[in-house]
């Protein structure tokens, strides 16, 4: 899984590149842009990886901060460990294309 990680940040700076290098200060519209990179980061994750043992939840989750505008309080947990690992790519792009860790929609709460 590990060459599939680095495939997948690869991937990512690549196409983050082609957009512009990141600046030092951010646009006006940053939250914007990190929405858009996340939702192209997501849409390639699944691309390349499918859907095969991420549950309906999973899947409803992420959509949902993305439809949010990526404004939705994290509450996606990875409960299965393809869930785990598509999570782990996500993190890693996001870092990737600039985003900070408190941006990122995984959390899992104890009941």
């Amino acid at each position: 899984m590990n060459s599939v990680l680095a495939s997948l940040a690869l991937g990512t700076l690549l196409a983050l590149s082609a957009a512009g290098p990141l600046r030092a200060q951010a646009p006006e519209n940053w939250p914007q842009v990190k929405c858009e990179r996340w939702r192209s980061a997501y849409d390639e994750a699944l691309k390349r990886f499918g859907r095969k043992g991420l549950g309906q939840e999973f899947i409803t989750g992420n959509e949902a901060f993305i439809a949010s505008g990526c404004q939705n309080p994290p509450d996606v947990c990875p409960r299965s460990a393809e869930e785990l690992n598509f999570a782990n790519v996500m993190v890693m792009a996001g870092m990737n294309a600039g985003v900070s860790s408190t941006f990122m929609p995984y959390a899992c709460r104890k009941s």
